[in-house]
């Protein structure tokens, strides 16, 4: 309805151009809202309000001349002028039943705009670094930007998946020197592993693997690995210590040696989080390797156009990008007094690729440290010509687990996490989903294992499905009842006397549900927040659940159950709606 009243606008405000409103009118202008008091009618604008001091009108005054101006429309009743300049719509009294008609005709794509010209995104999320399985916090990534993907798709968009696989750097010659450890004490070394190594499980298949394939050919004694390094932490430093010991693996078992060690440690560690992601139901459009695109020579391209336009100078031996100029803190170093290109470097070069593919609007799914990111990376953007603004980046905040009331405890590089395959097990898909969705992204997130296992309904999951199967279980005894119910005979009544049959109370609640998820799916998206579409359909689970308990559906009068059972399968329809652009299953039975 709230689309429909802004169309509606939109062409008494276009035909009073070049009279009244001295040009066009910005469409954003026109903004229609639910009114707070059914007093002041279903809905409301300001539009007159803001369009006052363009137009040179008292607001009263324009308001009167934009309702005249409205075109005739049968679900709306009237208009009128409120306060200083308002407009109150007041819709017809079966215009929310027309609603219900058109959930039966769209069906699954009841809720999704269909615009003229489809705005271009580019979503980059999860991008979680190969070095181990993915964990509880990169669920939550992954679900947010699935979710969010699949909502923007919903509002219109044109939505484009990518994964950057963080595949060079130092992240990768650790893994890699903790898999070749893990080889040699399969060969039947001792050894003492470094503290600051990767020393979860997770490494030892990958190890046994390399054993497999190169059989003892990378074998040293333990003594040639660990002879003459500095001390490890608690008596040293550890990341001094680990770089040691990657340098002395690399000097014993050659190039090729170490590039086969990394390879197998990233292929199999990058074939773990496929799978993960694939059984928590999240696809990818294209996999980009940075190892690949720094190899590609986009970074040296992107430098040298910096360099022509006088956006980097050279102090202290490093290379400097003035991000200054472009609203940053401070200037960023591109280069190395070494000659290694920075990771701001590979960032900018990679967001100005992804520009150049065509996309009107970047969006990254990052973790919460990466709060000083956005400044930096739009700087570089602008640099190229582009609008900052084309960027955004949602943070994730941390999720914390409990059970029984007690936090767990996580750590990645002690390998005392909790994976998201665990986690799936445990409480499956659906709760895993909407649990991590239920709250903002940009809040920290208490995941209670208890809670999402129950079947109950302080459990989120467990209460918007049961409100599903409840419908189905209705059809089902209409079935068992031998009661006849036509679909085209029931459209027919609704259309004719719905607003009498279905007048009471909670049926009315459920019908003002049914037309507000078109405008939800909206506000989600616009607003990157998949958490309202939760809270909404929490909600709109519960105006079913209340019509359940309070009023009979299989009553004995005709006309009645047929407006009432159509009214409820239209509710089940906008509930699986919702619940797929959420990724979370609608079971017949529960």
């Amino acid at each position: 309805m709230k689309t429909e009243l802004t169309r509606l606008l939109l062409e008494a405000l276009k035909s009073l151009e070049g009279t009244l409103l001295p040009g066009p009118v910005d469409p954003e202008s026109a903004v229609v809202e639910r009114a707070r008091d059914a007093q002041h009618g279903d809905f409301a604008s300001n539009v007159a309000l803001r369009l006052a001091k363009t137009a040179r009108r008292n607001p009263r005054e324009l308001a009167q001349a934009i309702i005249a101006a409205l075109p005739p429309d049968p679900r709306l009743e009237r208009a009128e002028v409120a306060g200083a300049g308002f407009i109150n719509f007041f819709l017809a009294r079966d215009a929310y039943v027309r609603e219900i008609v058109q959930v039966h005709e769209l069906g699954a794509a009841y809720g999704r705009a269909t615009p003229a010209v489809r705005h271009r995104v580019l979503l980059e999320f999860v991008s979680a670094n190969p070095t181990g399985p993915m964990h509880v916090g990169h669920g939550r990534q992954a679900a947010y930007g699935d979710a969010l993907a699949t909502l923007l798709e919903a509002a219109g968009n044109e939505v484009f998946r990518e994964y950057y696989i963080n595949d060079a750097g130092r992240q990768m010659e650790i893994l890699a020197v903790s898999v070749w450890l893990r080889y040699l004490e399969a060969c039947g070394e001792s050894l003492v592993f470094p503290q600051n190594g990767y020393r979860g499980e997770y490494i030892r298949p990958v190890a046994t693997r390399l054993l497999e394939l190169a059989g003892e050919s990378l074998r040293h004694p333990a003594a040639a690995v660990f002879t003459d390094l500095p001390p490890d932490a608690p008596e040293g430093d550890k990341d001094q210590y680990i770089d040691a010991v990657i340098t002395r693996a690399r000097t014993l078992i050659g190039e090729d040696g170490w590039q086969r060690v990394l390879r197998l440690g990233l292929d199999g560690m990058l074939g773990e989080i496929r799978d993960d992601l694939e059984g928590f139901g999240v696809r990818f459009d294209r996999w980009t390797s940075e190892r690949e695109f720094n190899e590609s020579g986009a970074i040296d391209r992107a430098l040298e156009r910096l360099r022509e336009r006088d956006l980097i100078y050279t102090k202290d031996g490093a290379q400097w990008f003035r991000a200054t100029q472009f609203g940053d803190d401070e200037d960023r170093v591109v280069v190395r007094e070494n000659g290694v290109k920075t990771y701001f470097a590979s960032d900018i070069a990679y967001h100005l690729e992804k520009r150049e593919r065509g996309y009107d609007t970047l969006i990254d799914v990052l973790g919460a440290d990466h709060h000083g990111y956005v400044a930096r990376v739009r700087g570089g953007l602008q640099a190229f010509g582009h609008p900052g603004e084309c960027l955004e980046v949602c943070l994730i905040q941390l999720v914390s687990l409990y059970r029984n009331g007690v936090k767990l405890s996580m750590g990645k590089r002690e390998a005392t996490f909790v994976t998201l395959r665990q986690l799936r097990e445990e409480v499956g898909n659906d709760a895993c989903r909407l649990f991590y969705l239920m709250r903002s992204n940009d809040q920290p997130l208490d995941f209670d294992l208890e809670l999402a296992k129950s079947k109950s309904n302080e459990n989120p999951v467990f209460y918007i499905q049961y409100a599903h199967a409840r419908v189905a279980s209705v059809m089902k005894e209409l079935a068992a009842r031998g009661l006849a119910y036509d679909p085209a005979q029931a459209r027919a009544l609704v259309l004719a006397r719905g607003a009498e049959l279905l007048a009471g109370e909670h049926a009315q609640a459920m019908i003002t549900g049914i037309s507000r998820y078109p405008e939800i799916i909206a506000q989600a998206a616009a607003h990157r927040a998949p958490h309202a579409l939760v809270h909404f359909l929490r909600d709109f689970a519960n105006t079913l659940h209340t019509f359940y308990n309070a009023e009979r559906v299989l009553v004995p009068e005709d006309d009645v159950r047929a407006a009432r059972v159509y009214l409820l399968l239209a509710v089940q329809q906008v509930l699986r709606n919702g619940l797929a652009v959420l990724g979370v299953s609608a079971p017949e039975t529960m």
